[in-house]
């Protein structure tokens, strides 16, 4: 990039811990700089509990917009001085809009991630959806579905509370979804895909320490009309999505999640629209 920031200069950024694996700022800054916009984006890397001394920080500095990531997703709402509806309900925030001096939240996660499922051709309104997870991801991805149509969802985690939780909160404001918790368990994960249009995988399994693992452990417990997503998208092919692949199943990675997301909240601070083709192929090889 070249040497473009001038007194002028607008400050967006990323709050999280930890970042350097981030490619946040890679994607923004080609935005940014492919439409003429005199705005820089950063990663600033802030350790838990730290968060009220950050949004300080973003005020006094008057940055224009921000994203948060983990692990202040939650507790960040608490600091905010207003929250779109979906973001209420959702229980978390991803991105924040600073309208001179109010800082407003949002969530774009799980907007992200149906406009992705929206790519793949795949309609979910009125249809099952099983999905496995229940960290800010998943507590996202599982509203939006709600909000924007699933006629059922099921909800899996290790701790079922955590997943009670989330559903609990779709039931009560979501009432046309009807959701339910269940621990994860493969033999009862596999009874309740045979009937669902998709599975969405937002556990960490796949990634880095645990890449050899997967929610489902064999090609033949996946059926072949089953459309099969993975959040991750680092790496590219996780455990699941080779087996969905050997299944002759449909699937997709977290990539065009994470670039959806990150082009919701450009809106959100831009009012323009990302150069989502460039981003593809400038960042992500696509």
């Amino acid at each position: 990039m070249s040497n473009r920031i001038q007194g002028t200069t607008t400050l967006m950024g990323l709050i999280g811990y930890p970042l350097k694996h981030s490619k946040s700022p890679h994607m923004h800054n080609t935005a940014f700089e492919a439409l003429g916009l005199d705005h820089v984006y950063m990663a600033f890397e802030i350790q838990d509990g730290f968060i009220k001394e950050a949004l300080d920080a973003m005020r006094i500095l008057n940055v224009g917009g921000f994203n948060i990531t983990m692990p202040h997703k939650k507790e960040v709402v608490e600091y905010l001085d207003d929250i779109s509806p979906d973001a209420k309900i959702i229980g978390s925030v991803n991105t924040v809009k600073n309208d001179n001096g109010k800082l407003i939240g949002y969530n774009t996660d799980g907007r992200g991630f149906v406009k992705a499922l929206q790519e793949n051709g795949i309609d979910f309104k009125g249809k099952k959806v099983v999905l496995a997870g229940a960290g800010g991801a998943a507590r996202a991805v599982a509203t939006q579905l709600a909000f924007d149509g699933a006629g059922e969802l099921i909800l899996f985690n290790r701790t079922l509370s955590s997943a009670e939780e989330i559903v609990n909160n779709i039931n009560k404001n979501i009432p046309t979804c009807k959701s339910k918790a269940l621990a994860l368990n493969e033999a009862v994960l596999v009874e309740e895909i045979k009937d669902a249009l998709v599975l969405v995988n937002c556990t960490s399994l796949g990634m880095k320490v645990t890449i050899d693992q997967a929610i489902i452990s064999s090609p033949e417990k996946l059926p072949k009309d089953l459309f099969v997503a993975d959040i991750v998208y680092d790496p590219n092919q996780t455990k699941l999505l080779k087996i969905a692949e050997k299944a002759g199943c449909r699937y997709m990675n977290g990539l065009m999640m994470m670039i959806w997301q990150g082009a919701i909240a450009f809106k959100i601070w831009t009012d323009k629209d990302m150069p989502i083709d460039l981003i593809k192929r400038e960042i992500f090889g696509k």
